[in-house]
């Protein structure tokens, strides 16, 4: 004879039950896995393994390439590595499906490396408080096409006001270094050239690829200075700091626009 229905659901509870918290143990495991690999990737980036942060990456995208942390993932690694419009497209697919500051950073940063002002303009709109936003934004205005040099070095002037001991080596040398391209764009080469020192003193604290990237700006601020031999040869020491990263790709480009010869004296004081 049959034993009653009723008899069962207690164990027909606790079987659903146990197969539920298995099933959300096994998704928590592999969330776990997910995020560990991400982070192993932005670790990779930090300290200058872009073939390690590449092969983390590569297989993330492929597989998970609809989400917005891997596609900004992605993008950090492809910008890294000298790949800007890729990043953009990557960080563009991204910030429409959400709302990170990191990603609005990596989009205006993308934009100022193809020397677009414009959209590297209209994606700071997405995230205008944000310290790396802004530090992203002064770069556009100050070097990229189509740029507003004033507006970038009134944005300059102000974060180096704001510089305070938290912000860490990277952003303090950048702050200062794009405070010596406004400096050298209106032709103060006393505030161009303590800024540039100021920059240059972190440089010990910096990892290869930031080396790279303040180098590119330096020579940039020397070259805009009218000091076309001195830019080349800090373009030149950016681009062997550190091979196959945007720093690298950065003063590379910047150091084939420049004509030949050029003073190679060191950058003059003036009052201008």
């Amino acid at each position: 004879m049959l034993a009653p229905l009723g008899i069962w659901w207690p164990q027909a509870w606790a079987a659903a039950a146990a197969l539920a918290l298995a099933g959300m143990a096994a998704y928590l495991v592999r969330h776990a896995r997910f995020v560990r690999r991400i982070e192993a990737a932005e670790a990779a980036i930090g300290r200058g393994d872009i073939p390690a942060a590449r092969a983390i990456a590569a297989p993330l995208l492929s597989r998970y390439a609809n989400i917005p942390l891997v596609q900004k993932t992605a993008a950090d690694v492809l910008y890294a590595a000298g790949d800007p419009l890729s990043a953009a497209s990557l960080y563009e697919r991204a910030a429409k499906r959400v709302r990170d500051p990191e990603i609005v950073v990596g989009l205006v940063a993308s934009y100022a490396a193809l020397n677009k002002a414009g959209d590297a303009r209209r994606a700071a709109t997405l995230a205008p408080e944000h310290h790396d936003v802004r530090l992203a934004l002064a770069w556009a205005e100050l070097v990229a096409l189509g740029g507003d040099r004033r507006a970038g070095a009134a944005l300059a002037d102000a974060l180096q006001g704001e510089l305070a001991p938290e912000h860490g080596a990277e952003r303090t040398a950048m702050t200062n270094v794009l405070a010596a391209v406004a400096a050298a764009q209106r032709r103060d080469g006393v505030a161009a050239r303590a800024a540039l020192e100021a920059a240059e003193r972190q440089v010990p604290a910096l990892e290869p690829a930031d080396v790279a990237f303040i180098g590119y700006l330096g020579g940039v601020a020397l070259r805009e200075l009218g000091l076309v031999g001195d830019a080349r040869a800090t373009f030149e020491r950016a681009m062997a700091a550190a091979p196959d990263t945007i720093g690298e790709a950065l003063a590379r480009r910047e150091r084939s626009h420049l004509p030949d010869g050029g003073s190679s004296a060191s950058p003059q004081p003036s009052s201008d």
